[in-house]
């Protein structure tokens, strides 16, 4: 099969199209033919080579999210998976290709109208938003700001903090605003947060170097929880801003979805799925290119101008 595997660290160009074995099932695991993959955010980081320390090497295949059909079954899968429409995760990689590997525990079948590009808008993100508003005890009547918010992990958020408290945004430009609010964004600040006051919590997808200057905007028992580090790691300085707000209790976490069981992941997921179908959740698609072009996908988040979530489609 064809995949597309990072083979030089760095920009997108180190990426490239590469022939592989194809999969076979171990026990518990299913071989799915992907409609629709995911381009996220930790994509990035590991074709960037910013998380090399975790044992990313050149030749590692991209993609943590597919939608697809499955086509094969490991031994002790029920076969009841056999052809089923499905949204999984596939760890850290191996999504870029023509056919992935994912354990069948993990499965969540698609509902018949949902398309496979909103099954990979929707899912992964959504997950991370839910349990990331959940680490910082968002409660309901609270207000959130969500820096970071065009892109996939932010827009989620958005849409779910808007459910039962208020949500101001970052964002780049007034139409990149507007687009927020018609997802349930009250206010909208530039990135630097300007004039950000009153929030109980910040959910940052961001980090990076101007992340303690949005402390100061937070009320008394403010909480902070960092779900992405697209901006890079937070500076050094962060403890000695958080001490400088001393008197206003404030905490910090970060947070990642693998903190939390598998059941509960996937439960959460084919809530915000069926959610989708509903209608109850937008799924907001920047672009859909075809896998091959996996590097231009990866160009434009280079630019910060994509809004939402690109996926890629085999031919």
């Amino acid at each position: 099969m064809k995949a597309v595997a990072v083979q030089r660290f760095g920009d997108p160009g180190g990426m490239a199209v590469v022939d592989l074995p194809d999969p076979r099932p171990a026990a518990g695991q299913v071989v799915i033919t992907p409609e629709a993959i995911g381009v996220g955010g930790v994509d990035v980081l590991i074709r960037r080579g910013a998380l090399a320390a975790f044992g990313f090497e050149p030749g590692h295949v991209l993609g943590g999210e597919v939608a697809g059909v499955v086509t094969a079954l490991g031994a002790d899968v029920d076969e009841s998976w056999a052809g089923a429409r499905v949204w999984a995760p596939t760890g850290e990689g191996g999504g870029y290709a023509e056919q992935v590997l994912a354990p069948a525990a993990t499965l969540v079948r698609l509902p018949p109208e949902v398309s496979p590009v909103d099954a990979v808008t929707v899912a992964g993100s959504g997950v991370v938003a839910h349990f990331g508003l959940r680490h910082a005890r968002f409660a309901p009547g609270e207000s959130v700001l969500v820096r970071g918010a065009a892109g996939g992990i932010g827009v989620m958020a958005v849409q779910l903090a808007a459910r039962t408290g208020t949500v101001a945004v970052t964002t780049s430009s007034a139409g990149r605003g507007a687009r927020l609010r018609a997802l349930g964004a009250t206010r909208v600040l530039d990135r630097t947060g300007e004039g950000a006051t009153g929030h109980d919590v910040l959910f940052d997808v961001a980090a990076g170097d101007e992340l303690p200057s949005f402390f100061a905007g937070l009320n008394p028992n403010g909480r902070v929880v960092t779900v992405g580090v697209v901006a890079g790691p937070p500076p050094a300085r962060l403890v000695a801003e958080m001490f400088t707000a001393f008197r206003k209790s404030l905490s910090f976490a970060v947070f990642s979805a693998d903190s939390v069981s598998t059941e509960d992941r996937w439960t959460v997921a084919a809530e915000l799925l069926a959610a989708a179908g509903r209608g109850e959740v937008d799924a907001v698609v920047h672009d859909v290119l075809p896998l091959w072009q996996a590097a231009d996908a990866h160009r434009q988040l280079d630019t910060g101008a994509v809004f939402g979530r690109i996926a890629l489609v085999p031919e």
